[in-house]
């Protein structure tokens, strides 16, 4: 239960650097916390792409970064599709 709480924390954190840098509408706290969890997952996808995490590593060594990136390409795709004003 512990590690759903802070990977939710860690998705707002990233979610409010993606909102900061790529501005949309108003999306409340939660919604900014599956945006960065989300952007986790994109940004997952595309580090495998490139390389592969070292055997037995829990996470890619540039999760964050990356998990911002991912978030910022889920934000463009949310006001490509028009949901963002």
């Amino acid at each position: 239960m512990l590690h759903l709480i802070w990977m939710f924390l860690i998705g707002i954190v990233v979610g409010a650097i993606a909102k900061w840098i790529l501005p949309v509408g108003h999306i409340g706290w939660i919604m900014t916390g599956v945006l960065g969890i989300v952007g986790s997952v994109v940004g997952g996808f595309i580090a495998r792409l490139f390389s592969a995490p070292a055997p037995g590593a829990p996470v890619h060594p540039a999760g964050i970064l990356l998990s911002i990136v991912g978030a910022v390409i889920v934000l463009f795709v949310y006001r490509f599709l028009g949901f963002a004003v």
